[in-house]
């Protein structure tokens, strides 16, 4: 709330603990992201991060993220694959290696592009059942190069062995506890997976394909 009311953009990310991290961005042009101590926004846990991953550069009063080609596995901006250099807008997430970066730019005019709450729900908001759920879901993104949609209502219903009734349930608290329910139905999905994963309540982990009998 106070990175908020400063109204200086700022990134929002958890930490190899899960604890939240407020990145403020500086004033120079250029930021460095990547699991090297020498950039400006170190991830060192995440292995699927490239040494130098990729560059956040100001343009005015506009911030960019670049990747050309900087990294191995690639970087991810609210799902696709950035190829060159993409703007950043309020609410934008970003996704290097298994990590979650919000891009939150308070000052900017207008609505945020996506409803981001200050606290996000933890693990511990999350009922076991809901979970499941969530994970079904998200399950599309496991290991995905390009874009990923989330798992249908009736592929989450076969899953778990409900209805699909017993789905839209529990998909519609999870809506309202991330915040996402007035996002329009296309959107809200893939929005409710990105706070999920960025909030640390399910983890790319998870989502690796369940095991046959």
């Amino acid at each position: 709330m106070d990175a908020e009311r400063a109204g200086r953009p700022f990134l929002l990310f958890r930490d190899d603990t899960r604890a939240q991290r407020i990145f403020l961005l500086p004033d120079s042009p250029h930021v460095t992201i990547g699991r090297g101590p020498d950039n400006d926004l170190a991830v060192p846990w995440d292995e699927r991060v490239s040494r130098v991953h990729a560059e956040l550069v100001r343009l005015g009063k506009e911030w960019t993220v670049v990747d050309d080609g900087l990294s191995r596995n690639g970087s991810y901006l609210n799902g696709e694959r950035v190829s060159g250099r993409r703007r950043l807008r309020d609410g934008d997430l970003l996704r290097i290696g298994e990590t979650a970066i919000v891009f939150r730019a308070p000052a900017e005019d207008g609505p945020a592009s996506t409803v981001f709450a200050s606290t996000m729900p933890t693990a511990a908001d999350v009922s076991a059942a809901k979970r499941r759920v969530l994970v079904e879901l998200a399950r599309p993104y496991h290991g995905s190069t390009g874009f990923a949609t989330p798992a249908t209502n009736q592929q989450i219903a076969d899953a778990l062995f409900l209805s699909v009734d017993g789905v839209k349930t529990h998909l519609r608290g999870l809506f309202e506890l991330f915040g996402v329910q007035h996002l329009p139905q296309n959107e809200k999905r893939a929005k409710l997976v990105e706070h999920a994963l960025l909030a640390g309540v399910i983890t790319e982990r998870d989502l690796a394909p369940r095991e046959q009998a």
